[in-house]
């Protein structure tokens, strides 16, 4: 088993979610040394040696030979798939400040996708997610500027800059016949990846919106917090998982660990020596093995899939909800002599079970439809009850009425707000009323 000490992780998640959220490492260079040349295609080189003169020679306008050549490597790594790039000096250092929880912009996890700006998910208490912006999200325009032909990185930068100051996003979305116009006004954006609260006495609900550097520390904060709250162990707990785009891998299984006594938790598998790694449990429960239900979307991406499979696989959680993002390769960021750094895939990774969820996704144990209920009108028919009925008999059992219709008026309305959150709720008191 691979001790679980600290690698150098970084999350992509980072400025307005500039790359999507994912699993990183950072190698040292003389693991990954560069390849003999005698092994260099020079026939394709010379070909590009040659465009290159031609651009240099023929183009309309002078173009510096470092913009030629960063572009040259940009185009490179973009051709491999969505999550490879080149980062400048200044975006690789924005990426190391987006591990903090800490970075300026709207607040939203992007990828490309055909050519246009795809958000992954708006970040928990963000301008984005105020604004309304949505999982699934197409960005079309950037102000008045069309966002095809432009790559991610400059996109990012365009939705950058002072707090404050406004961006209008035209955003393409399912199910609406026209494209929306959204202006939201840029700010610093400050995540607490980790929230709770009880949902009543004995269950608890801790939200993970990303995973930071501090997530695993953070959620055993807030696993003692609702057990000091409720004056008792926890009888279920709501993990909710929706939206969050992933982040830092040692996060992921320090989160994963919280709840599995023993096993695998994750595994990678690539053509490096550094990109073959294997986590396991330690032999704690943070739960003291009381259930568990997972709740996911389809903006669950990356280290938010890691978890879940890991305690679905380990026979741990109930999975609910909605099949998650599908993304299960993992990036190593490689710092260059120049103060830049590429993002490289070097390895997928796979659930305890062996199953790789790349562009498959997590299947939730329960399926639940997006929904939204809405209370019948007052003026609808009401059974009448024996309670009703003139000269009915009353109960002797002494019964607090006010206490009853506050908590019937209580869980009414969190099945109004979250319909997803008052099922798990409903499937950890049922799992309970089992195991009596």
């Amino acid at each position: 088993m691979l001790n679980k000490k600290t690698i150098l992780i970084l999350s992509l998640g980072i400025v307005l979610g500039g790359f999507m959220g994912t699993c990183g490492n950072v190698f040292a260079d003389k693991d990954n040394p560069v390849p003999d040349t005698d092994s260099l295609p020079f026939e394709d080189l010379r070909t590009f040696t040659e465009i290159f003169g031609r651009i240099k020679h023929d183009y309309v306008e002078s173009v510096s030979d470092k913009k030629l050549l960063e572009d040259a490597v940009r185009g490179m790594l973009s051709g491999l798939d969505p999550h490879s790039a080149y980062l400048a000096a200044d975006e690789y250092q924005e990426l190391k400040e987006g591990t903090t929880g800490q970075f300026g912009g709207l607040g939203i996890e992007v990828t490309m996708e055909n050519g246009f700006v795809k958000v992954v998910s708006p970040i928990d208490d963000t301008p984005a997610q105020k604004a309304g912006i949505k999982a699934g999200d197409l960005i079309v325009r950037l102000d008045d500027k069309p966002v095809k032909g432009m790559s991610l990185a400059d996109a990012v930068k365009m939705m950058r800059g002072e707090p404050g100051s406004k961006i209008l996003l035209t955003v393409v979305r399912e199910g609406e016949e026209t494209p929306l116009k959204i202006s939201i006004a840029r700010d610093i954006i400050k995540v607490k990846s980790v929230k709770n609260r009880l949902l009543e006495k004995n269950y608890g609900y801790v939200r993970i919106s990303s995973f930071q550097s501090g997530t695993g520390d953070n959620l055993k904060e807030a696993l003692t917090a609702l057990k000091n709250e409720n004056k008792a162990s926890l009888k279920g707990l709501v993990l909710d998982l929706r939206n969050n785009p992933g982040g830092v891998l040692n996060a992921a299984v320090e989160v994963s660990d919280a709840f599995i006594k023993s096993g695998l938790i994750v595994y990678t598998e690539g053509r490096i020596e550094n990109s073959q790694m294997r986590f396991s449990a330690a032999p704690d429960d943070l739960l003291s093995d009381a259930p568990i239900v997972v709740l996911i979307n389809a903006g669950s991406a990356s280290a938010s899939e890691i978890v879940a499979g890991a305690l679905q696989d380990q026979k741990r959680a109930i999975i609910m909800g909605e099949k998650s993002f599908g993304k299960g390769s993992v990036q190593t960021i490689l710092p260059t002599s120049n103060g830049a750094a590429v993002k490289l895939t070097t390895a997928r990774y796979f659930t305890p079970s062996g199953r790789s969820i790349q562009a498959e996704g997590i299947e939730p144990d329960i399926t639940l439809a997006r929904v939204k209920l809405e209370s019948l009108d007052k003026t609808d028919f009401t059974p009448v009850k024996e309670a009703d009925l003139s000269g009915h008999l009353q109960n002797n059992k002494e019964t607090s009425k006010n206490a009853s219709d506050a908590a019937e008026k209580e869980k009414e309305a969190l099945e109004m707000k979250d319909y997803a959150l008052s099922e798990a709720l409903n499937l950890l008191k049922g799992i309970n009323i089992i195991r009596r």
